[in-house]
């Protein structure tokens, strides 16, 4: 069997892996360090414009089958580009290019190998495109790999600094597990079902025979739990923080926004289009998975003194906020993907705006406690006013309405899905998250202990906190540009 390619279709990851092998041949004869950033930003700019055309023309589909097993049947296809995969693309691909931004000056002064770092960086990339466009579970996790692996390489990339190493480690020994239950649990569905197609997944457990739903059950779990380590849902989570502080910076912020994003697409195409049929079983699990993971988040980050581990238990608890409208199960499915889109669409601005501003402050202070941004508004009022409009969006407060449709959004699909209590535990820890995000707004407001330090980050990442602070801005003042969005994709 020859299957045609359609290769206006995979343009965007097709693009990066030609700019990945370009970005590391042009280190081994000797390019500029810049000009590896100008190769990686302007890849992945092309590739968004690629994105944009394909968001006016209609769904596109490749790598198909011809029909049915026996010659009927659906043309079941394992990479598809509809507005649902378009979306999370164009999701990915404008963070990444803040990431790059972001990278400039930390690949020189941590001497980072700049050839391996962008190859490294795009690679992850193809794989978070490929990933939200996946619609078979080989695919699924294959792409899921090739998103995962750069990036433990990514953060052992400062070969002497032994807290990257024993980050890097951490993060590989998860992908590792993770991985491998998630492939068990693949060997189990696919023994149940016959099928690796999504499409042909959902009918085959309609119809299941009674004695082969325990089997299907602890298989739907297994994925689930794979896909709980990349997205860091308690108890999963556990590598999330040390991780973060122990990669460069921009790795860190790739790991929050970028692969959070591609883990999230991932978890909503399996549930909704492969799993369906089991709602009844995943729907609880995913409930207390959201539960537990918002509220140790949140309860942990009320503990941090530095700027980067508050940052990472922040991030955990967002995962609780996503998972929450996936636990209605098969009731209002499609609503309760909607609502989860638009939360990471909307959170991806917000989080990859505070980790620039992270970055920016970082590029002049040797530490990374909350007290040294005391005084940054007297310094620096501009960086300070976008720092404090992001911890806003992320607490859902007005003026950052943004972060507060996204709040909405989220508890609105628990209510109709009659997931009235987990409604609630949200109500109760966005009270929490706003203690710990307007403590650190306030500190840039506040006097410091003694003379305040001096930030003068350098143009790229002033670019990149320009360009997320826009963004928040837009979208805090037209946040239905996403909702309607996410309205169509559903």
């Amino acid at each position: 069997m020859i299957q045609g390619i359609d290769y206006a279709a995979i343009a965007p990851p097709l693009i990066l892996a030609v700019a990945a092998l370009g970005a590391l041949l042009a280190d081994a004869f000797g390019a500029p360090r810049r000009a590896l950033a100008l190769v990686s930003g302007g890849a992945l700019g092309v590739a968004l414009l690629a994105v944009a055309a394909l968001a006016f023309g209609g769904r596109r589909a490749t790598f198909c089958l011809p029909t049915g097993l026996r010659g009927n049947g659906p043309r079941s296809c394992s990479y598809v580009a509809d507005d649902f995969t378009l979306l999370f693309q164009g999701v990915v691909l404008a963070a990444a290019v803040i990431v790059v931004l972001l990278s400039v000056r930390e690949v020189v002064e941590s001497r980072i190998p700049a050839g391996e770092y962008h190859f490294l960086l795009l690679a992850a990339v193809v794989g978070a495109l490929t990933l939200v466009a996946a619609r078979d579970l080989v695919l699924l996790a294959v792409s899921l790999e090739t998103l995962s692996l750069p990036v433990f390489a990514l953060v052992a990339l400062r070969r002497y600094d032994g807290v990257a190493s024993e980050a890097a480690l951490k993060l590989f020994l998860v992908s590792v597990i993770s991985a491998a239950v998630m492939l068990f649990g693949i060997s189990l569905v696919y023994g149940a079902t016959g099928a690796m197609h999504l499409d042909r997944i959902a009918p085959a457990l309609d119809r299941l025979p009674a004695e082969l739903e325990p089997v299907a059950v602890v298989g739907i779990v297994l994925v689930l739990a794979g896909f709980a380590f990349k997205v860091a849902a308690v108890p999963f989570h556990f590598w999330a923080p040390d991780v973060y502080q122990g990669a460069p910076l921009p790795v860190a912020a790739f790991l929050s926004v970028v692969s959070k994003a591609a883990g999230f697409a991932g978890l909503a195409i399996v549930l909704a289009l492969g799993f369906p049929a089991f709602g009844h079983v995943w729907g609880p699990v995913v409930a207390v998975l959201a539960a537990v993971t918002m509220t140790l988040g949140n309860l942990l980050a009320l503990r941090q003194t530095t700027a980067i581990r508050l940052l990472a238990w922040s991030s955990v608890a967002q995962s609780g906020y996503m998972l929450a409208p996936l636990a209605v199960g098969r009731s209002r499915l499609p609503e309760a993907v909607a609502a989860t889109t638009a939360y990471v669409a909307l959170y991806a601005v917000m989080n990859i705006g505070a980790f620039a501003v992270v970055v920016a402050v970082r590029e002049r202070l040797t530490r990374d406690a909350l007290d040294d941004y005391r005084g940054l508004a007297r310094t620096r009022p501009g960086l300070a006013a976008a720092m404090a409009f992001f911890l806003i969006c992320l607490a859902g407060l007005p003026p950052g309405v943004m972060g507060l449709f996204a709040k909405v959004v989220v508890f609105r699909a628990a209510v109709a899905g009659d997931v009235t209590w987990l409604a609630v535990v949200m109500a109760v820890n966005t009270v929490i998250g706003l203690y710990y995000y307007l403590l650190w707004a306030v500190r840039l407001f506040t006097a410091p202990a003694g003379r305040p330090a001096d930030v003068a980050p350098g143009t790229p990442v002033r670019a990149a906190v320009a360009a997320a602070f826009a963004g928040a801005v837009v979208l805090s003042v037209a946040p239905q540009i996403v909702l309607q969005t996410v309205a169509t994709v559903s």
